[in-house]
C-alpha cells in the first residue's frame, strides 16, 4: 500500500509538471480582444506619431530637383549619380555607401553646401533648411526647386527569442512592432509575447519600454510604432528552460519517458 502511494504521488507530481510546462494559447496569441470589446467593433487609434528627431548614424536620402536648371542640380546629386553608374540598388545597401550619414558630431556633408547640422531635427525641418540655403545661395525663386529628405529605411535590431536576429530594414515611414517582428521571422512558441521590450535611444540616454503584445489594447501605446535604431527584445518563456516540451504532446512524451525510466529503475532495484 505504501509502495502504491509513493508511485501515485510521483505520478501526480509528473502530471502537474506536464500541465505547468505547456505553453497556454493566451500567451502566444497576438492582439487578443478584451471581454469589454465586442467582436468586429471599430477601434479608433491615433496613427499620427510625434515627428522623428534625427539621430547619429541615421542614413538619409536627399533628392534635389529643378527642371529649369538641370545642370546646376547635377552638382548636388552626386551620390545619386554615383549609385546609378555603379548599378547600386538602394534597397540592397546602396544608401549606406551613397546616402548622407549623420556623423558623431550630428552633421551631414552635402556637395557644395558643406556641413549641415542634422542632429535633433525632423525630416521636414532639415528639408526646409536645405531648400532655404539652395534658394539663397544657388537657385532663383522661379527655378521650381523641389527637395525631398527621407530616411534610408527604418532600421531596427531584433534580439532574444525571435525567428531572425540582428539588424532589419523596412522601407517604410511607419511600422508597428507587430509588423517589425513579422518581418524578422516572427516569435516562436517559446517566446514571451507578454513582456516584449523596446530599447530606444533618446538624446539624454537609453530607455526601456515594455509591451504586452497579447492584448489588443497595446495599439494605444505610444511605443506601438517603432522608431529607427530601436532594439526589440523578446525573452524566452520558462517552459524553454524547463526543457519539458512546449505542447501537451511533447510534455506527455517527456513524462512517459521519465516514468518509464523510473519504473525500470525501481524494478531493477527490487530484484536485487
Amino acid at each position: 500500500m505504501k509502495y502504491m502511494r509513493s508511485h501515485l504521488g510521483i505520478f501526480i507530481l509528473l502530471m502537474a509538471l506536464m500541465i505547468c510546462s505547456c505553453v497556454p494559447t493566451r500567451k502566444i496569441t497576438y492582439l487578443q480582444e478584451s471581454n469589454t470589446v465586442k467582436n468586429d467593433s471599430l477601434i479608433t487609434i491615433q496613427k499620427v506619431q510625434p515627428p522623428y528627431r534625427l539621430q547619429i548614424n541615421d542614413i538619409l536620402s536627399i533628392q534635389i530637383k529643378a527642371p529649369y536648371d538641370p545642370e546646376l542640380v547635377s552638382m548636388f546629386n552626386t551620390a545619386t549619380a554615383a549609385a546609378g553608374q555603379n548599378n547600386i540598388n538602394p534597397a540592397q545597401g546602396g544608401l549606406y555607401f551613397n546616402g548622407y550619414t549623420i556623423d558623431q558630431h550630428g552633421d551631414i556633408r552635402v556637395p557644395q553646401l558643406g556641413k549641415i547640422k542634422a542632429l535633433g531635427l525632423t525630416l521636414e525641418e532639415l528639408r526646409e533648411h536645405i531648400e532655404k540655403r539652395l534658394l539663397t545661395e544657388y537657385f532663383k525663386e522661379n527655378a521650381d526647386l523641389f527637395v525631398t529628405v527621407r530616411l534610408g529605411g527604418l532600421r531596427y535590431v531584433m534580439a532574444g527569442e525571435v525567428g531572425g536576429k540582428g539588424e532589419q530594414v523596412i522601407f517604410r515611414d511607419q511600422v508597428t512592432i507587430v509588423e517589425a517582428i513579422a518581418n524578422s521571422g516572427g516569435v516562436p512558441i517559446t517566446g514571451d509575447l507578454t513582456n516584449v521590450r523596446i530599447v530606444r535611444q533618446y538624446p539624454d540616454g537609453v530607455k526601456v519600454h515594455h509591451l504586452d503584445l497579447t492584448q489588443l489594447d497595446v495599439i494605444y501605446s505610444p511605443y506601438y510604432y517603432i522608431q529607427p535604431n530601436d532594439m526589440i527584445v523578446v525573452d524566452p518563456l520558462p517552459q524553454k528552460s524547463l526543457g519539458t516540451g512546449t505542447t501537451g504532446l511533447a510534455s506527455f512524451t517527456t513524462i512517459i519517458s521519465v516514468l518509464t525510466t523510473l519504473v525500470t529503475t525501481v524494478l531493477l532495484f527490487t530484484r536485487l
